[in-house]
């Protein structure tokens, strides 16, 4: 490899003046692989938003090991269990508290504009604090209040005479199921692909708002270990002590849990990562149809080379020069382009969608490896031509 490039070095760059002589084929080309890069960044970019976003509740959640029915698909759909086996779980060693989180979507009218939209609502024991979100553990006090709530400002939608309503220190009211709640406090959690938004209050207004919901009946169970104890153990002698009817997972674990529903239990990440897929392909279609293209323009010059005691080698490194060239000069407005389609879907979707290191090196790569992929491809004919036939 060290060798080729050297040779790459000594030699006249034939392939980038093959290239630039045709300087709309080159346009051309690297029109087709930006658009395959941007097609790339942009399924890849909402890829990582869906699973950020779908986590960000699982991550913020401060139990050190979670209970949850074994028919729980999503945090968007929980099953529930008995309350029974939080204070079963008490008994074991290592455990601190175990304590009842209630969830559930639902259909609310937007304060401002009066429309429904989906909102996800979570519930708990405001004795302590449940989220590692220091907003909503700032304002405990509020929320123990009857019907009231917090309001998550990373929302989705039209709300900001809302926000800036509550931040001046008033308070909002709206329906839910036909039920006035108000809305005195807000925080940053973030909009997701299952739900616009989040409330936060405690499990007594949870109970208030769906009264066929039985008390005994949770969603999650959040065990909080003793300082200095092991979760992996703990939960390890959980899963021996409890039944069936509950599952046990550590904090990990219950992230991972979210993760891989979306990614593989759910069409939405199998159609981005599809996406992904044809981008690169398109690519090197693209890329192939301009070298192969190339090749058959200056076969008869390639022929000469041959004739002339050239290895194949040689010409093989003149293709694959072109390749290199092309992915590198195709990924650049690859690169752009996406900056600011991201920021245009962030501020459209309030999803977090943003540019990464290793998102751009692994565009980047898959670029250069679409080009060479072509480029050997576009070879194949080269190596079989006979000078002989060529004149």
């Amino acid at each position: 490899m060290i060798g080729f490039i050297n040779e790459l070095r000594r030699r006249t760059p034939l392939g980038w003046l093959q290239l630039s002589r045709h300087r709309s084929r080159l346009l051309v080309a690297l029109s087709g692989i930006a658009f395959a890069d941007v097609l790339m960044f942009m399924q890849l970019g909402f890829q990582n938003a869906l699973y950020d976003s779908n986590t960000r509740l699982n991550r913020a959640i401060l139990a050190d090991i979670v209970l949850m029915s074994p028919q729980a698909r999503n945090s968007q759909s929980l099953s529930t269990f008995s309350r029974r086996r939080l204070y079963q779980a008490s008994d074991i060693q290592g455990v601190k508290s175990a304590d009842a989180m209630y969830i559930n979507t639902v259909s609310w009218k937007n304060p401002q504009t009066r429309k429904k939209t989906i909102v996800q609502v979570i519930a708990f024991n405001t004795e302590q604090p449940a989220l590692d979100i220091p907003e909503v553990n700032a304002q405990l006090n509020k929320i123990q209040l009857p019907d009231t709530f917090l309001f998550d400002k990373g929302a989705r939608g039209d709300y900001q005479q809302v926000f800036d309503k509550i931040e001046a220190g008033g308070e909002v009211t709206t329906e839910i199921d036909k039920r006035t709640i108000s809305i005195s406090g807000l925080f940053q959690l973030g909009a997701s692909f299952g739900a616009d938004g989040t409330i936060i209050s405690s499990d007594e207004n949870f109970l208030r708002l769906f009264p066929k919901r039985q008390a005994g009946s949770v969603n999650l169970g959040l065990i909080y270990t003793e300082p200095g104890a092991d979760s992996s153990q703990v939960a390890t002698a959980l899963k021996a002590y409890l039944p069936d009817d509950v599952k046990v997972l550590t904090r990990e674990e219950f992230i991972k849990f979210e993760e891989d529903y979306w990614k593989s239990g759910s069409p939405i990440g199998f159609i981005f990562g599809l996406g992904v897929t044809m981008g690169f392909i398109v690519g090197v279609i693209i890329v192939y149809q301009v070298l192969s293209t190339d090749v058959n323009a200056h076969i008869k010059e390639y022929a000469t080379f041959k004739a002339m005691g050239y290895h194949n080698s040689y010409l093989l490194g003149v293709i694959f020069e072109e390749a290199i060239i092309l992915a590198v000069l195709g990924f650049i407005p690859g690169f752009v382009v996406p900056l600011g389609l991201y920021n245009l879907a962030r501020n459209a979707t309030n999803l977090p969608i943003y540019m990464t290191l290793a998102r751009a090196v692994m565009v980047l790569s898959l670029t250069a490896i679409m080009c060479v992929i072509s480029g050997a491809i576009a070879t194949g004919k080269l190596q079989s031509a006979d000078p002989a036939d060529m004149f």
